[in-house]
């Protein structure tokens, strides 16, 4: 089990502590004797007989923020005044705003902005449709679309609940592409509706990010937004974890000394994520892909637990038609990719995997085996998680996939601007400064965004799925 302590699970706790040199030390002692990590200490109130303090504590989880609160209760003169959990606050009233562009101090801003000055702006997109992208929002924003059916690891927690993962992912587009996304949460899980409704809204919008749908429904309702839009659809839990696995992958290789043509895959999980994984690398030139479900191993044939995804699936992957558990499928594997769950592999298995074995154990917040206990026995571990070397991070692909397609106003997103949005992120690392725990750039890396966008516009404009000639995609790339 995992021990690290994590910000998210961070609280405030107010104490009122007698005036007595030494209680401070006693109290900071019990948060550390029950594994609390501690942030800032502030100072409230000192009167002679009391000092009032707010103390900033770093917990594993819920249930060991309470042990330590405990822990901090069961001191003589010490009395807990209040608990404040830092990550419902910040949520408080919600994540974004809509906050207008322009100003509107005078009438003569007010006419320009509204009328009459708009209808002139209206009848200009009506007479070139194409004029929408450079006089509204559409030319910059997104739609993170949602129907509530598979957030995070939390499974079908409906719309409502999804909204605070939808507000998140818009602030993640602004903060690290400067693209803006409105969150869209749909009170329907039909895939028709869901269908319908984002066709029906989809004027307003330059691209649409799918994001949480189950499978197998989300690869119907992306394939069938792409035919019938002509703005990008994505799904970013397909798509952006594929492209980001690739980048990280090229890089491992380069380590180990390997190609992507001979080495053995095994993908534990075949939902979104790991579907996706395994054509974007078969794609990518890997040929021997094994994909494991709660069933074991999928090769062309199965019946058991089998749709007509993964009958796709079974057409390209598995070639020598293995069959067992990922346990025993990992035997000799060059590199092992979880997106599962916990306890998807043991760490035997992974002690049977080909030397130099490279694993991405991608699970959140748990992976699928202790990252500490494997690595002693391969030679690159990546996870999902920012406290661990390497973290696999959508968000180090999907900001700079769309503000590479809305730069170019593209129809869509192909796989040549995902290869080349994987490329791109994977050679934002110097060869010279890869190493075993660096084959990834930080999501805080602001060449990553720059250097994507770059190259999706680029692959864009060479699939002539762009609207806008070069020359201008050169401009705008030169600008940002």
């Amino acid at each position: 089990m995992l021990r690290q302590i994590s910000p998210s699970y961070s609280f405030i706790l107010g104490l009122e502590i007698k005036n007595e040199i030494g209680l401070l030390g006693k109290v900071t002692s019990a948060i550390g004797e029950a594994g609390g990590g501690i942030g800032a200490i502030d100072l409230l109130e000192v009167t002679r007989h009391k000092v009032v303090r707010e103390i900033v504590i770093i917990a594993r989880n819920e249930l060991h923020a309470q042990q330590i609160v405990n822990a901090v209760e069961a001191l003589s003169d010490v009395n807990v005044l209040y608990v404040r959990d830092r990550t419902f606050s910040i949520h408080w009233g919600g994540k974004i705003i809509v906050k207008s562009k322009v100003p509107l101090k005078t009438r003569d801003e007010l006419s320009m902005a509204y009328t009459p000055g708009v209808a002139r702006i209206c009848k200009a997109i009506a007479s070139d449709r194409r004029n929408v992208f450079y006089f509204t929002m559409k030319g910059h924003m997104i739609a993170v679309v949602t129907d509530g059916s598979a957030v995070l690891g939390l499974g079908n927690i409906g719309p409502e609940a999804a909204l605070p993962v939808m507000e998140g992912k818009a602030i993640l587009f602004k903060e690290f592409g400067d693209v803006d996304a409105f969150p869209v949460c749909l009170a329907t899980q039909d895939t028709d509706e869901i269908i319908s409704i984002v066709k029906a809204i989809a004027p307003n919008f330059g691209g649409i990010n799918l994001e949480d749908i189950a499978a197998p429904r989300c690869f119907e309702i992306e394939a069938r937004l792409r035919e019938a839009l002509d703005i990008p659809v994505f799904h970013d839990d397909q798509h952006g974890t594929a492209v980001v696995i690739l980048a990280a992958l090229i890089n491992a290789l380069k380590i180990v000394g390997k190609k992507m043509s001979d080495i053995k895959v095994v993908i534990t999980g075949a939902g979104a994520a790991g579907m996706a994984t395994a054509h974007f690398l078969h794609i990518a030139g890997v040929k021997n892909i094994i994909c494991c479900d709660r069933a074991g191993a999928i090769y062309e044939g199965r019946k058991e637990n089998m749709h007509i995804f993964k009958e796709l699936l079974a057409k390209y992957t598995n070639p020598d038609k293995e069959k067992g558990t990922a346990n025993k499928i990992l035997q000799g594997a060059d590199v092992y990719i979880g997106v599962s769950a916990p306890g998807a592999v043991s760490v035997e298995a992974i002690k049977t995997m080909a030397k130099d074995a490279v694993v991405f154990t991608l699970a959140n917040p748990e992976p699928e085996v202790p990252p500490e206990e494997i690595y002693p026995y391969v030679r690159i571990v990546a996870t999902g998680r920012s406290d661990y070397p390497n973290q696999i991070n959508n968000v180090l692909a999907f900001p700079g996939i769309f503000k590479g397609a809305l730069n170019c106003h593209a129809r869509q997103i192909n796989q040549e601007m995902k290869l080349a949005a994987a490329y791109a992120i994977a050679n934002v690392i110097p060869e010279e400064e890869l190493s075993e725990e660096y084959i990834i750039p930080s999501v805080f890396n602001k060449k990553v965004v720059k250097e994507v966008a770059r190259a999706v516009s680029r692959a864009a404009w060479q699939t002539k799925v762009a609207r806008k000639i070069r020359k201008t995609v050169s401009v705008i790339e030169e600008a940002d």
